[in-house]
């Protein structure tokens, strides 16, 4: 009896596998995206069950229920009331609980070191210490997203102090990894200094490397989850783990190859812009501004626009009327196409999701390296709240922090149209000659009011 429940619970966990590979490429694409979550959420699902039916599994289970629960119900009213605009924090904060769930599990699993072999306590305590990172660290970027903990360096020779700390975790963790007996106050300790560690290596991060910060986290969370399903011979948390690990790995070498940076900048030397944004002290020179009737109009009579999202329009919730906007231009007979930088927004893929929410054709959305290719025949180059990822100092200024960076090359196209709410520098806190340039003129305004504006004023022309 025993044998064949074992079968089945097998045979469970290896459809789960499944459903989590099918659902995750499902996600690849924001057309099937929707029901590629629905198919991985199925899979988790399975895997639930088939853990409630393992034999190991003892005690009550309706506490563990009940503590599903709760969370389920948290999370899902949580989830129902963040807006699109928020949704950068809201990832940053659940990839941590993530992380930390497999640090608990860790925690739970060292205290009871005389039950499992050298081997798994070392993974236990490096998912232990992957975990409390990802946790603390990704706790602090969703502060700093949501505005209640300020970017910048927060102490100074913040590069011993990561080396220092880590010799001590790491020292902890060897003690714990090689004793067959628990030590409850040095895993108290480590499991601090784990925890601090991740908010040391957060604090000195800038805004506008939040995408390959989140991205990071991600990955470490999986991993910390795949080595606690080790641990515990789980075969869907290896494998779930191992999936998410993969892909937020990819996920951030792209991201940082995006921002031209070294993943070695990010893991040890604080890598992040350390100019704190500052909107009282722009100082553009002059800037040709230009009102919605006139803006609207260069468009309406042009051949090809490409529209640039940034930031601003996801604070301004402005994805939906940028889509009707679009589609009085292509009645009009303009060919309308979007330009997404891998670091726009605050968390990978973040004007992705805004644009297919708003109902953007897929095809209609196109990376740097293909849009940059077709710039110089475009007519018009709406940038709708983005400013790093135009900021031509980046191409021209070798003293600034954004040098190297690849940036959209707007300027290429015939006539530059910039919608900007005020005189923001942008997360890197720079001016952007851009907004100098001969060929750019300028609206000021809300996105959302200034493309409504611009609606109109098309629906005028008829």
């Amino acid at each position: 009896m025993i044998n064949s429940s074992s079968f089945f619970i097998d045979l469970a966990y290896f459809f789960s596998a499944t459903l989590f590979i099918y659902g995750l490429r499902r996600m690849s694409s924001p057309i099937s995206a929707r029901t590629g979550i629905w198919i991985a959420a199925a899979g988790m699902l399975l895997a639930v069950a088939a853990s409630f039916a393992h034999p190991n599994v003892t005690g009550n289970h309706w506490l563990i229920l009940f503590a599903m629960l709760i969370g389920g119900v948290f999370s899902f009213i949580h989830a129902k009331r963040v807006v699109i605009s928020e949704m950068p924090q809201m990832i940053a904060l659940y990839n941590g609980l993530g992380g930390g769930a497999a640090a608990a599990i860790a925690s739970v699993e060292l205290l009871r070191a005389a039950e499992h072999g050298p081997s798994q306590r070392i993974l236990a305590v490096a998912g232990a210490l992957i975990g409390c990172i990802a946790f603390s660290g990704s706790l602090l970027a969703f502060a700093k997203l949501a505005g209640w903990a300020k970017f910048g360096n927060w102490f100074s020779r913040r590069q011993t102090a990561y080396v220092a700390m880590m010799a001590v975790v790491l020292l902890l963790g060897f003690i714990l990894s090689f004793s067959n007996t628990a030590h409850p106050v040095l895993l108290l300790m480590f499991f601090v200094l784990a925890l601090l560690f991740g908010v040391f290596m957060t604090s000195p991060i800038a805004q506008a490397d939040m995408p390959v910060l989140i991205s990071l986290y991600n990955a470490a969370a999986g991993l910390a989850v795949a080595f606690e399903g080790f641990v515990l011979g789980n075969p869907a948390m290896m494998v779930a783990g191992t999936l998410v690990c993969a892909a937020g790995a990819l996920l951030t070498r792209l991201m940082a190859r995006a921002v031209n940076r070294r993943l070695s900048e990010i893991l040890y030397s604080g890598f992040g812009i350390p100019h704190e944004i500052n909107e009282t002290t722009t100082q553009y020179g002059h800037v040709n501004e230009v009102d919605a009737f006139d803006a609207a109009t260069t468009m309406a009579f042009a051949e090809e626009v490409v529209i640039v999202p940034g930031y601003g329009m996801a604070v301004s919730q402005a994805q939906h009327k940028v889509q009707e906007l679009t589609q009085l231009l292509e009645e009009r007979g303009v060919n309308v196409q979007f330009a997404i930088h891998p670091v726009a927004g605050r968390m990978p893929g973040h004007m992705n999701v805004l644009l297919a929410e708003a109902g953007v054709a897929y095809e209609k959305i196109h990376d740097i390296g293909e849009i940059n290719n077709e710039m110089k025949k475009i007519d018009v180059a709406l940038v709708i709240g983005a400013n790093d990822i135009v900021n031509l100092s980046a191409r021209t200024d070798e003293k600034s922090p954004l040098h190297g960076m690849p940036i959209l090359n707007v300027d290429e196209a015939s006539s530059v149209i910039v919608l900007k709410r005020g005189d923001g520098q942008g997360y890197a806190g720079l001016d952007n000659p851009l907004l100098q340039h001969g060929k750019t003129r300028v609206h000021f305004g809300d996105a959302r009011e200034s493309v409504q504006e611009m609606i109109s004023a098309i629906k005028s022309l008829d």
